[in-house]
């Protein structure tokens, strides 16, 4: 690392979201000081989802953005300082552990890791041609720009499903591409979905290529049936990426133990990682529920969790 100044806190939270200003709200409370390096998407995830209907206390829905905006001033109302930036490197392997931004480097006594987890994307070169120019991987950014064409969402899981219906408030017909015959979305889920006279099924079938030209927009997708092994253009100015997410966990390389996908472990029962005085919460430490009510409640477990290790030392 080049020498720069270094800043020290007993807590810093990596990371925003749920995860990070629930950790947040807790840690100032405790009167820990807590600093949050927020990362250039502060909030997270949520502040790209327009309405939440399942997180408690909000019977009419609420606004992802709105609600992100809301614990960002509960956390700030207890004092918590929170710095936009980003973290490059870390260097956990020693006490306190220092934490480099394209800024600054900061050292702490104890770190909670909230980095969060990011839409994967298929791989397909065509595809990645067109990120920005009619392929997306958030119907909730993008999907207004598609009001009253046709578009496509790939991917069978319950984001998959809940992408498609949100789109059948813009679109004309949106179809819902699964490589296999049945969806491994919630049952509630894929009867919404099969309800809504919008959305098309079509099954066995992956995205073979986007079409357009060079430097214009996406002009229609080619699609292949791994059945029937036949190609067919399906008449969409829009594509929608919708198959899972990847953990920000890329600057703990070979420092904090993930399982095979790139999640962080924590030990049962607990937000503790395989380094003392390191925590985990959130969609970076979860791969089963990924919601932002179990985000924030690890993230109440995270902070709890520090207090009582930095009262330890």
């Amino acid at each position: 690392m080049s020498e720069k100044e270094i800043e020290h806190h007993k807590l810093i939270i990596l990371g925003s979201g749920p995860a990070g200003y629930t950790a947040a709200i807790y840690a100032a409370r405790a009167n820990l000081n807590p600093v949050m390096i927020s990362g250039f998407q502060k909030g997270g995830q949520l502040t790209t989802t327009t309405e939440i209907d399942n997180f408690p206390g909000f019977p009419e829905g609420r606004d992802g953005n709105e609600l992100m905006m809301d614990m960002e001033k509960q956390a700030l109302r207890f004092d918590t300082k929170i710095i936009e930036d980003e973290v490059i490197k870390t260097q956990l392997n020693q006490r306190p552990f220092i934490l480099e931004t394209y800024s600054k480097k900061y050292s702490c006594d104890a770190l909670i890791v909230s980095t969060g987890a990011t839409a994967k994307y298929l791989g397909n070169p065509s595809e990645e041609k067109f990120k920005g120019r009619g392929v997306s991987a958030c119907a909730t950014c993008d999907g207004f720009f598609f009001k009253g064409k046709d578009v496509a969402v790939v991917g069978g899981g319950d984001t998959a499903v809940e992408e498609a219906i949100y789109l059948t408030n813009f679109c004309s017909k949106v179809y819902l591409m699964h490589r296999r015959d049945e969806l491994r979305a919630s049952k509630a889920m894929q009867a919404r979905a099969f309800e809504n006279s919008k959305i098309e099924m079509l099954w066995n079938t992956e995205l073979d290529q986007v079409i357009g030209q060079d430097t214009g927009p996406l002009e229609d997708v080619r699609v292949f049936n791994n059945k029937t092994k036949e190609y067919k253009n399906i008449g969409v100015k829009g594509l929608f990426i919708a198959v899972g997410h990847k953990p920000n966990t890329e600057i703990f390389e070979s420092q904090l133990d993930k399982d095979e996908n790139g999640y962080l472990i924590t030990k049962p029962g607990s937000t503790k990682t395989n380094i003392e005085g390191v925590f985990a919460c959130g969609d970076v430490m979860d791969s089963k529920y990924r919601q932002a009510i179990t985000a924030a409640g690890t993230g109440c477990m995270a902070a709890i969790d520090a207090e009582r290790w930095l009262a330890e030392q």
